[in-house]
C-alpha cells in the first residue's frame, strides 16, 4: 500500500481484540477518515440512501462524496457523530441483499474521493479489487477477549463467552453470505495481528511499521 496516494486500509476484527479501537486510532495517526458499520448504519437512516439514491448523487456531479459530507456538517470526525454500539452489540439493520448492496455503494464512493480507514466484517471483500487497499485482520486468544468483554462491559465470564460466540457465528454467518468465504481465511489479508500481549497502540505502530 502507497500511503502517499489515495488508499483504503480495512480491519477486520474478533470482538473483543479491540479492533475497533485500533481502527479509529490508526485513522487518526493517518489524518483520514475512520468509518465502521454504525456510521454506514447513521448514514443510510439518516438520509435515507439507496443504491438508487446513490447512484443519482454520483450522476450529478463528480466529487459527490465530498459535497455530501459538506451538507451533513460531518468533516473530519465525521464518525463521532453517530451512536457507536456498546461491544458486542450489533447494528440491526444489516441483514438483507438490497441494504448490504446500498453499504457498498457508499463505501466505494467514499474510497473513490478519499483514503479511509474501514471496521467492518465486509470491507476485505468490497475493496477487493482497490488498487491501493491493505487488508488486515486483528485476533485474539479466547481469554484475551474474555478478559476484554469483561472488564468493558461489566460482565461475568459466562455473559461474556455467549455474546462473543454469538457474535462471531453473527459475523461468520453474515459474510459467508454476501461474500461465499470465510472471515477466517488468512488469504483474504495482506496482514494477520494477534492483539495478546499487545496494547492498542502498540498495535496501530505494528501498522505503520508494516506500511512504511
Amino acid at each position: 500500500m502507497n500511503k502517499n496516494e489515495k488508499f483504503v486500509i480495512t480491519i477486520n476484527r474478533e470482538l473483543g481484540s479491540g479492533g475497533r479501537t485500533v481502527g479509529r486510532k490508526l485513522a487518526e495517526k493517518l489524518g483520514v477518515e475512520f468509518y465502521d458499520k454504525a456510521v454506514i448504519k447513521g448514514l443510510q437512516e439518516k438520509y435515507h440512501l439507496t443504491v438508487e439514491e446513490i447512484e443519482k448523487l454520483k450522476g450529478r456531479k463528480q466529487g459527490w462524496w465530498a459535497d455530501f459530507k459538506r451538507q451533513m456538517a460531518g468533516g473530519p470526525g465525521m464518525s463521532a457523530n453517530y451512536y457507536i454500539p456498546k461491544m458486542g452489540k450489533e447494528p440491526e439493520l444489516l441483514d438483507t441483499d438490497k441494504v448490504f448492496k446500498t453499504e457498498t455503494k457508499i463505501l466505494n464512493g467514499i474510497a473513490d474521493e478519499e483514503s479511509c480507514v474501514v471496521a467492518g466484517r465486509s470491507g476485505f471483500y468490497v475493496f477487493r479489487n482497490h488498487p491501493n487497499h491493505l487488508s488486515i485482520l486483528i485476533q485474539a486468544s479466547m481469554p484475551f477477549r474474555l478478559e476484554r468483554v469483561m472488564r468493558k462491559q461489566n460482565l461475568t465470564e459466562d455473559e461474556a463467552r455467549k455474546i462473543i460466540e454469538r457474535v462471531d457465528e453473527m459475523r461468520e454467518n453474515y459474510v459467508q453470505k454476501y461474500t461465499k468465504t470465510s472471515r477466517y481465511d488468512t488469504h483474504n489479508y495482506d496482514l494477520v495481528i494477534s492483539a495478546d500481549g499487545k496494547t492498542e497502540d502498540e498495535i496501530v505502530e505494528l501498522i505503520l511499521k508494516f506500511i512504511g
